[in-house]
């Protein structure tokens, strides 16, 4: 198989330039910033896992940002340097989109994603999930949710139980968000059919704390555009949710050794970036304290902590906007390794 892997592309000026951001304390060390894949036109929407002791980035490739074409390219790493690609999951009705890992309750990595259907008749979109054990040999496309609901990422509880906010991409008119929930991850049925938010809102990323409390960020694109966080405790039926003050894309969040919430957004104010923020779980309060190497059409981070460094897929512009570098690609997938305070 063909191996990838380009260089160390760190910037020394932006380095500098993001721990001085991070404060006095020292938050946060950009330790170095690896492009790994840029062989289509357009390489977006990551994801990343750790799956029986090696790395997995999953990400779309297509010719634009929305296209046809698009497909879910799946790569595979012993250390996070050296690439390669292992898988390519192609679609003849639709635009695959958007994919997510996790790995399952029995052992397996689950992908997840979504097609854009080329012929919209019946629904706009359909989501799917694929299973392996192995990484590289995948099983035929598993329908998830009804058509047209596209279920984002799912989180599995600590009770084995997975769970995925949808939101509706046919009718205009009904821009609801509903709670989904499955026992394997491949039948899944609607736990809440209305989670009640306005704003048109879609992506997001859910957490369960050892006591079975869900938090969810979620995005919006509408009214005042900024980000809704979520709280609920089982059976996950009533959700009270709070404004977070802020516009956010992509989001996605983990939990950190020492209960400390951290997430992957895309900012708007000021430079359109990809970042790193503390978030605060009473309020859903970012505190943004490391501003990644991006720009342009940027965002949808995959995270991972391991062997004491916060792991962090993403795609960006930035370098095909730089004028003195001449390239064949719009984005570009880089994994950023952050040395955390």
């Amino acid at each position: 198989m063909k191996r990838f892997s380009i260089g160390f592309c760190l910037l020394t000026s932006f380095l500098v330039a993001t721990m001085q951001q991070a404060g006095s304390g020292m938050a946060a060390e950009l330790v170095r910033v690896d492009r790994i894949w840029d062989q289509a036109h357009h390489n977006a929407f990551t994801d990343l896992a750790r799956f029986k002791g090696q790395w997995f980035c999953v990400f779309r490739e297509g010719t634009r940002h929305v296209s046809d074409d698009g497909a879910l390219r799946v790569l595979r790493s012993e250390d996070g340097l050296k690439w390669e690609s292992v898988a390519l999951i192609t679609s003849d009705d639709s635009d695959l989109r958007d994919a997510k890992l996790s790995v399952t309750p029995d052992g397996k990595l689950m992908l997840s994603g979504a097609g854009a259907l080329h012929d919209p008749s019946e629904g706009s979109h359909q989501s799917y999930n694929w299973f392996s054990d192995d990484g590289v040999t995948w099983s035929d496309a598993v329908d998830a949710g009804k058509r047209s609901d596209w279920l984002w990422r799912t989180s599995w509880s600590n009770e084995g139980t997975a769970y995925s906010v949808a939101y509706h991409t046919g009718d205009p008119s009904d821009r609801r968000v509903r709670l989904y929930k499955s026992d394997d991850g491949k039948r899944f049925e609607v736990l809440v059919d209305d989670l009640g938010i306005d704003g048109y809102p879609n992506e997001s990323s859910i957490l369960f704390m050892d006591d079975n409390t869900a938090y969810c960020m979620l995005r919006r694109d509408a009214g005042s555009k900024t980000g809704m966080w979520g709280v609920a405790k089982p059976p996950y039926t009533d959700w009270a949710w709070h404004d977070m003050g802020v516009r956010i894309g992509g989001p996605h969040m983990i939990r950190l050794p020492d209960g400390r919430f951290v997430a992957a957004v895309r900012l708007y104010d000021h430079k359109v970036r990809t970042s790193l923020c503390w978030v605060d779980p009473k309020t859903g309060e970012l505190d943004e304290f490391l501003a990644l190497p991006s720009g342009g059409d940027t965002s949808y981070a995959g995270l991972v902590f391991h062997d004491d460094k916060l792991w962090v897929s993403y795609y960006s512009q930035h370098e095909s906007l730089d004028e003195e570098v001449e390239t064949d690609f719009t984005t570009a997938i880089y994994l950023a390794q952050v040395k955390l305070d």
